[in-house]
């Protein structure tokens, strides 16, 4: 009756036993409904499932792009992580296959006379005081996966595996962020050049205006020095904005994996235009395609195989060994067979007892890391959401700002044309030119600037949804 009893018992322990590496169910972060900023809140597409391609429609900038994603170092550094990652998930599935080795040896020992060994090849008599051996044999050694740990790593191999794909795709992500924002400040020195350059021209004339005032004693020396020092004030931006664009020529060259160059440029500043809508989608997808959230949770499978792995640990392993060949004591009859043949077979049950206490503590660790990667996870998502905000916000305030500038320049021009006239008339004085020609090009100089700063938050805005790696 009792062992009656006793095998249901052992069945229930061992299948009770083996959901130590019991899967936990990814938590569902706090999101909103809508995207704080989002004026197009109602539709639900989003400019992140459009192909790079389609997004980026400037012919110089695609041939940047198409550039830097197939010579970018670190892109492709990334894709010899997938291929280590790969070998290495694909090494996991041999876990359920026995180890075996095979073992070929040749041995002589001659043991001293008086020991219990040279007392007994006296006795047998067996014409030699070398003791030989031959042996050559197949080992074979297997550990039953009673408690699922092979499966828990093939899940975390996967996990990895599947982690090194997301690494690449967030590479691949900043880096179409990357070079768009480079270009498209490329585009902005371009024009901040030309304006510098126009409104070097528009000082000298005012300049040789002055001068011939100067000589007809209508002005002091005075009015001279200050309308040099504005054309002087212009002279000195056009060298800075020349060295910034070979400074900026030689980022994007690196990035698209070439050697410092020149880059090719097809479109002006203001030719760039915003596309419309731009929308931002649900805040749910983002889960489903910001790679480094999808990183984040595949942290989570692998923290929850550690914990099933150190668990399992601390129970009984059975492990299984056999063993088979042929073995001689002479080398003339080593391979009589079937004389000389042997196997063995044995199975164990190995129990942790001593180090008990550090394989529970590892269990208590990695239960404490699975719950970490879980606030990091939430933290990922959470500051996902806020980049998304943070570039919506930008593109309706830039917006704002952009309109603003517009007219000022166009006010401030207006008011350049109006002083030199009047100064040509001798209806104004030669500061109040000056003071308006300072004007229109600061206005002129931070409307291009304002321009840049929409074009990036437009980039910006499709990294944040996960935009750039299809």
């Amino acid at each position: 009756m009792k062992t009656k009893y006793l095998l249901p018992a052992l069945i229930l322990l061992v299948l009770s036993a083996c959901k130590v590496t019991k899967d936990t169910v990814t938590p569902t972060p706090a999101l909103p409904t809508a995207f704080r900023n989002d004026n197009h809140a109602d539709d639900t597409t989003s400019i992140a499932n459009i192909p790079w391609r389609s997004f980026f429609t400037d012919r110089p900038l695609q041939q940047l792009l198409d550039s830097a994603i197939r010579k970018n170092y670190d892109l492709q550094i990334a894709l010899k992580n997938i291929e280590s990652a790969d070998l290495l998930f694909r090494r996991v599935k041999w876990d359920y296959v026995p180890q075996a080795s095979i073992n070929v040896s040749a041995s002589s020992n001659r043991p001293s006379d008086n020991s219990l060994t040279g007392v007994s090849i006296r006795q047998f008599n067996i014409g030699s005081k070398h003791i030989e051996d031959y042996s050559a044999s197949l080992q074979l050694s297997w550990e039953a996966d009673i408690w699922g740990k092979i499966r828990t790593r093939q899940q975390a191999a996967l996990a990895q595996y599947l982690q090194t794909q997301e690494a690449r795709k967030a590479i691949q992500t900043q880096i179409v962020a990357a070079v768009s924002q480079g270009y498209y400040n490329l585009l902005m020195l371009d024009e901040q050049l030309n304006i510098a350059k126009s409104n070097e021209r528009l000082n000298d004339s005012t300049l040789r205006i002055v001068k011939l005032q100067y000589d007809a004693g209508q002005v002091t020396l005075l009015a001279v020095q200050q309308a040099q020092a504005q054309q002087q004030a212009a002279q000195k931006l056009i060298p800075q904005f020349e060295q910034n664009i070979t400074l900026q020529e030689n980022a994007l060259s690196v990035l698209a994996g070439r050697l410092p160059s020149g880059v090719d440029r097809a479109t002006a500043l203001t030719q760039m235009t915003v596309a419309a809508p731009v929308t931002a989608g649900v805040p749910s997808a983002i889960l489903s395609r910001r790679p480094d959230v999808k990183s984040a949770e595949l942290d989570l499978t692998v923290a929850n195989a550690n914990v099933g792995l150190a668990k399992a640990e601390m129970y009984p392993a059975l492990r299984i060994t056999a063993g088979g060949g042929i073995n001689s004591f002479k080398a003339s009859n080593w391979f009589n067979v079937p004389a000389s043949l042997f196997g063995i077979v044995t199975g164990s049950v190995v129990q942790p007892l001593l180090n008990r206490k550090v394989l529970s503590t590892n269990y208590q660790v990695a239960k404490i890391t699975r719950e970490r990667t879980v606030l990091q996870f939430r933290q990922t998502v959470l500051t996902a959401v806020g980049e998304v905000s943070d570039a919506l916000v930008k593109l309706e305030k830039l917006q704002q700002q952009q309109q603003i500038a517009a007219d000022r320049v166009k006010t401030l021009q207006q008011a350049t044309q109006n002083a030199n006239q009047l100064f040509k008339n001798g209806l104004a004085n030669y500061l109040e030119v000056i003071t308006a020609q300072g004007n229109v090009l600061q206005s002129e100089l931070e409307l291009a600037s304002i321009k840049r700063d929409q074009l990036y938050a437009v980039s910006d805005l499709y990294r944040s949804l996960g935009g750039g790696w299809n």
